[in-house]
């Protein structure tokens, strides 16, 4: 670890925070934002779970494939 390498947040935590975003991303951060039971620390694949079992629309489960590339990336 660098430096200013900080630990990353559980990708929940950090997708939420994506709420204002204009995108699909945007759109599933607002969504988890208002979802109780939303896996709040949770990887990209209990996200995945929690959306087949809401019965998602598969964009959705794109946004999360988005979401994952930025998150690693952050």
């Amino acid at each position: 670890m660098t430096e200013h390498d900080e630990p990353k947040p559980a990708f929940g935590q950090w997708l939420m925070a994506q709420k204002d975003r204009s995108d699909l991303v945007g759109q599933l951060a607002a969504g988890a934002v208002a979802d109780r039971r939303f896996p709040r620390n949770g990887d990209p694949e209990a996200v995945r779970k929690h959306l087949s079992a809401m019965q998602a629309e598969g964009d959705m489960f794109a946004a999360v494939d988005d979401a994952e590339s930025d998150w690693l990336w952050a």
